[in-house]
């Protein structure tokens, strides 16, 4: 389940409130910075972009690859743990505008997650230590500590029990 919070408007769709919900600086100052990031092949100096310009969390020997995007208005919603791969064309989203409301939500990524490749993660979204989301999907509820997720619709592919017992085969086969 997504935790967000939701604000109503009137009249006009919520995206022509933009402005009243984050200052327009603020935006212009986060899209300069994310485009830097998205562009530097220097790991440390994303992280440091992300920490120090956005306020982002992000743990320690993160990686974000090649042109992720963060959320260009509410960047300081994003937790990333320790050890964790962002893979190349991700979408990272605390935020979503919608015709009669909005709704923010902080996304807290664990450490020692793999996140594949050109995959979304929508705002209010918790993933938990230790899981893979497979390459291209729509993360749209949370993810256990430890499972395998992949596809659109998300669904569970391994469970944290089932991951384990494979991690136990593979350092078996490893012996020979």
């Amino acid at each position: 389940m997504r935790r967000t919070e939701r604000y109503r408007v009137t009249k006009a769709n919520s995206l022509w409130h933009i402005y009243k919900t984050v200052p327009f600086w603020k935006v212009v100052k986060n899209f300069i910075v994310i485009q830097i990031a998205r562009y530097t092949p220097f790991l440390s100096m994303k992280n440091w972009l992300y920490r120090n310009f956005l306020r982002m969390k992000v743990g320690d020997e993160t990686a974000f690859a090649l042109m992720v995007m963060l959320d260009v208005m509410f960047p300081e919603k994003i937790s990333v743990g320790k050890n964790t791969v962002i893979g190349y064309n991700t979408t990272i989203l605390a935020h979503e505008y919608l015709i009669k409301e909005y709704r923010l939500g902080d996304v807290i990524i664990g450490s020692e997650v793999m996140i594949g490749a050109n995959s979304t993660i929508l705002p209010g979204i918790s993933i938990g230590d230790g899981a893979i989301v497979s390459a291209g999907t729509l993360v749209h509820k949370d993810v256990a500590a430890g499972t395998f997720v992949g596809g659109n619709p998300m669904r569970e592919i391994y469970s944290k029990q089932e991951m384990d017992q494979r991690k136990k085969e593979d350092d078996f086969l490893g012996d020979y």
